[in-house]
C-alpha cells in the first residue's frame, strides 16, 4: 500500500511565519516535516548565535559558540585574528554549524524545552583582519560585536553545502519527541551552495 504524504501549515514565531509540519499519512505513521530551503534560510537569518565545529591541525574536534550574521546565504563570524578558531579553520576550511532556535515562549521559563536546531556543513574562508572583505563584514555585524572587535577582527565566511538537517522547526511542541515528525532533511537548491 502506497503511503501518501499530507502536510498542513503551522504558525510559528513572533510574526507567525508559515512553516509546514508533519501530518499522518494513510497508514497512520507520521511523516517528516515538509520544509523548504527558503523557510530554513529565513530561520537562520533571524538568529544570530550558532555552534561552530571544526578540527584542529592535529585532527582533534573542537566546537564553540559564535555570533554570526547571514548575508546572501552565507554566514559571517568575527573572531580575534590570533584566535584558535581563526588558525584552525584556516588550516582545514571545513566546518559544521548548528543554529539553536529557542522554543516555547514563556513556557520555556518553567519547563526544560529543547531548542529547535538547524545543522549543516560547509566550507569556511578566513578573511584576515584589515582585508576589504573583513572590513565590510565587520560593518554588517555591527552591534553584535564588542567595540574592540569591530575594527580589528578577522572574519570567517561560511558557505553552507549539501542539505540542512532541521529538528523541531515548524513542529508543535507536543510532537518534538516524535523523531519522524520532528526531523527533516532539506536539500539546498544547487545555486544556493555556490553563491
Amino acid at each position: 500500500m502506497a503511503t501518501r504524504i499530507y502536510h498542513e501549515e503551522a504558525n510559528v514565531g513572533p510574526r507567525s511565519e508559515k512553516l509546514t509540519r508533519a501530518t499522518p499519512a494513510d497508514d497512520g505513521r507520521r511523516v517528516a516535516p515538509r520544509l523548504t530551503s527558503e523557510q530554513v534560510w529565513q530561520a537562520v537569518a533571524k538568529a544570530s548565535f550558532a555552534v561552530l565545529s571544526h578540527v584542529t591541525p592535529a585532527g582533534e574536534p573542537r566546537s564553540s559558540g559564535v555570533v554570526y550574521k547571514a548575508i546572501d546565504r552565507r554566514l559571517y563570524v568575527a573572531v580575534a585574528p590570533d584566535s584558535w578558531k581563526a588558525k584552525h579553520v584556516a588550516a582545514d576550511g571545513r566546518v559544521a554549524v548548528t543554529v539553536p532556535l529557542r522554543r516555547g515562549g514563556l513556557l520555556s521559563l518553567l519547563a526544560p524545552i529543547p531548542p529547535a536546531t538547524i545543522s549543516f556543513h560547509g566550507t569556511a574562508i578566513v578573511h584576515p583582519a584589515g582585508s576589504p572583505k573583513a572590513r565590510a563584514a565587520l560593518r554588517e555585524l555591527g552591534s553584535l560585536l564588542p567595540a574592540e572587535r569591530r575594527a580589528s577582527g578577522s572574519v570567517i565566511e561560511i558557505l553552507p553545502e549539501g542539505q540542512f538537517l532541521a529538528y523541531a522547526l515548524g513542529v508543535p511542541l507536543r510532537r518534538m519527541l516524535d523523531l519522524a515528525a520532528a526531523q527533516a532533511r532539506v536539500p539546498m537548491t544547487p545555486d544556493e551552495s555556490t553563491r
